[in-house]
């Protein structure tokens, strides 16, 4: 076990609730294989008190910090400076000291698109089907077009929300590449092979039969599918990705490196993949994954 003391720096997690957080897992695995001398807990900030939470963090010379729901747009307010995507998305996860103050960074997107590389997927070019509007599948539309994907087919139940994020991301980055679409609708999508990614809380546990949509032409056009989902580690989506030839993974490996990729920064190391192979194996065992 690590000995804390004096010369030990604190990093740790804003967000409320954080009871069930995986978080202090990461980070403090990275900080033993790594031999980092830094410690990670989690706070409960509820709504409302958060610019006094970053005061404090600041007071107390807290290294960085991670920001989760219900905080993450919010804590804008509150930085010294922001990274330019994390500026466009209007959402940050991560904050770096800098100054007197923190910067703001969103790994929760760059950690995407890091896992995706690891798994042989480069965004730049792909055509992309991503199922939801909500506030997940409108940060991977923000990946998508900042990564250079030639086009994105974003389906969900309601046409106006989903043309509503098409044109605040297109607008964004100057470009016509993000395309909403009702869900019921999908069969307009081109003829194709996609890379599909399933940005809605549909089949998370303990409802893992539930599923966006079953229609078996959907999911031939599925070259590789996405589930930010890692509970369960297969879901109804991934396992009919697979049924009709196509590739599947989960969400843990996002979760993995957007916290990697956090350790990163407040450290100023690299992390290699055997090192991040040791945080995928302890997320499956937490998580009791058989991916």
């Amino acid at each position: 076990m690590r000995e804390i003391n004096g010369r030990t720096r604190v990093c740790g997690l804003m967000g409320y609730p954080v009871e069930h957080t995986l978080s202090p897992l990461i980070h403090n695995t990275l900080a033993q294989e790594l031999g980092v001398d830094m410690a990670y807990v989690p706070f409960s900030v509820e709504p409302g008190r958060l610019k006094e939470a970053v005061e404090g963090a600041r007071a107390l010379n807290l290294a960085g910090l991670n920001v989760t729901v219900p905080h993450k747009r919010e804590v804008i307010s509150c930085l010294e400076q922001i990274d330019p995507l994390a500026q466009k998305v209007g959402a940050v996860n991560t904050l770096v000291r800098c100054g007197d103050g923190f910067k703001g960074y969103n790994t929760d997107l760059t950690g995407l698109q890091r896992a995706m590389k690891e798994d042989g997927i480069e965004l730049a070019g792909e055509r992309v089907i991503l199922l939801g509007a909500g506030g997940a599948a409108r940060a991977v539309a923000f990946l998508c077009a900042y990564a250079g994907v030639s086009e994105v087919w974003m389906l969900n139940r309601t046409l106006k929300k989903a043309q509503a994020v098409a044109a605040e991301v297109n607008q964004a980055f100057g470009r016509e590449c993000i395309h909403g679409l009702a869900l019921s609708d999908h069969e307009k999508i081109p003829k194709g092979s996609y890379l599909a990614v399933q940005g809605t809380s549909v089949g998370l546990f303990p409802h893992v039969e539930d599923v966006v949509t079953g229609d078996a032409g959907f999911y031939q056009k599925i070259h590789t599918g996405y589930d930010l989902i890692y509970r369960p580690s297969a879901t109804k989506f991934m396992q009919l990705v697979r049924a009709h030839g196509g590739k599947a993974y989960n969400g843990l490996k996002m979760l993995a490196y957007q916290g990697i990729q956090a350790f990163e920064l407040w450290n100023g190391v690299a992390v290699e993949r055997a090192q991040a192979a040791s945080v995928m194996k302890k997320l499956k065992e937490e998580t009791g994954a058989h991916e």
